[in-house]
């Protein structure tokens, strides 16, 4: 294939891309509570607080997708509701391969940046951190285990779930000032298809990093981990709503270093 596709070509593309799915996706999930304030400060209009101040991390490696090379991914969010339904809220996708991040960015509008990210499971022990400009601005660290941290929190893995995804899609204008179109609330939809779940117990630090403050996401209560191997679906993704350009300006540069 050239640089410009032929109408075959591009049939052939539109059916690939209906669907994103990286197979056996292995890694760690952690979630703990933060203060409700923070949620607050951290939502763009129009999503709102979830009933709990719940944030969730993952790290962990994609070894085959049917769309681009493997890689590995770590991501932040926050739990999120709109028009009654809840849903995580993407702050941070770093990930290690260029074409994933185009992906998650132009298609679907996540907040992705090239990183240095490292996970490895050896025996019952798990540990990974991601790295940006020379900060390890998180880490995770543990070992699996027969049950959650935090013994109120329920842990059940279900062989098969449904996620709903909330992203801004904007682009900024040519000239600098504002943006090319008026961002956008996108829903994605994600199915996690788990084939191997194991409850952990880790310590996670954040440290503080000018260009990834995820940091800023305080952990007042760990909830628990669960190390997980497993395929996800990305389906198509839907607008929701339009947002005022002036109203959305202060949350739109998760993408970029500034």
């Amino acid at each position: 294939m050239g640089f410009v596709k032929s109408y075959e070509e591009l049939e052939r593309i539109g059916q690939e891309r209906e669907v994103y799915e990286p197979y056996n996706v292995e890694g760690v999930t952690v979630m703990w509570e933060t203060k409700p304030e923070i949620v607050e400060r951290l939502l763009p209009p129009p999503l709102k607080p979830a009933g709990l101040p719940i944030a969730t991390a993952f790290i962990g490696r994609y070894p085959k997708t049917n769309l681009c090379p493997q890689y590995s991914e770590g991501s932040l969010s926050l739990w999120a509701e709109f028009n009654g339904e809840e849903g995580l809220y993407c702050l941070a996708l770093p990930g290690t391969n260029d074409m994933a991040m185009a992906l998650g960015r132009e298609r679907f509008g996540y907040p992705k940046k090239l990183a240095n990210i490292w996970f490895n499971r050896a025996m019952t022990y798990v540990e990974g951190f991601i790295e940006r400009h020379g900060v390890r601005f998180f880490e995770l660290r543990g070992r699996l285990s027969s049950k959650f941290r935090t013994e109120g929190f329920q842990g059940q893995v279900p062989n098969e779930q449904e996620f709903t995804c909330y992203n801004f899609k904007h682009f900024l204008a040519a000239d600098g000032i504002g943006f090319d179109y008026n961002p956008c609330l996108i829903r994605v939809r994600l199915i996690v298809s788990t084939k191997v779940a194991e409850l952990a117990e880790v310590r996670v630090v954040l440290r503080p990093s000018e260009y990834d403050p995820w940091s800023e996401v305080e952990i007042i209560r760990m909830l628990g981990a669960v190390y997980v191997v497993g395929n996800r679906t990305t389906l198509k993704g839907s607008v929701e709503a339009e947002l005022d350009p002036a109203a959305f300006a202060p949350y739109s540069l998760l993408k970029w270093d500034w």
